[in-house]
């Protein structure tokens, strides 16, 4: 008995608008996190690195901290998304739309996790002038931004805005 040879679809091209919209979505998300952890562990946790402060001085520390990171972290999410667009591994098209597997979101969001939080802990050094600090809310927004962004990247991988078919190359 002959098999049918399986037809391959092309991978859909992503749009760098996409890869701005997604950078916004979860900038809004980490951003809220990066507040409200940066807050708590400054207040609660400093003190047991000898950084001493009151309410009000860890809520500014942590806003500075949270604000920064806009910036930051925007433009590093997006230049992420631009180099992942480039990997086509774990990403298909079903019935013409994008799809990208759950393993090649696992890979997405540990490769992001290390750059962000990299640059959490520096923003929080630089603020709260304490490098204990500073570990600890880079250290803790692994754990609640691993979770997040997962989140965030299943929920993206339903979406199909700024996804379309792979133009063809025509040799010559």
């Amino acid at each position: 008995m002959e098999e049918t040879p399986e037809i391959k679809t092309p991978p859909t091209k992503v749009s760098a608008k996409r890869s701005g919209a997604k950078a916004v979505s979860w900038r809004i998300i980490g951003t809220f996190d990066t507040l409200v952890l940066s807050w708590l562990v400054i207040t609660y946790i400093g003190p047991l690195f000898g950084h001493e402060g009151n309410h009000s001085e860890a809520l500014r520390a942590a806003t500075y901290i949270a604000v920064t990171e806009v910036i930051t972290k925007l433009v590093l999410y997006f230049l992420h998304e631009r180099g992942w667009a480039r990997i086509r591994w774990g990403v298909s098209a079903a019935d013409s739309k994008h799809k990208e597997s759950g393993w090649r979101s696992t890979s997405k969001t540990a490769t992001w996790r290390i750059i962000a939080s990299l640059d959490t802990t520096v923003l929080a050094w630089i603020f709260t002038g304490n490098l204990g600090t500073a570990v600890s809310i880079g250290g803790l927004e692994i754990i609640t931004k691993l979770i997040l962004y997962f989140v965030h990247e299943r929920a993206w991988s339903r979406i199909q805005y700024g996804t379309g078919k792979e133009p063809e190359s025509h040799d010559t």
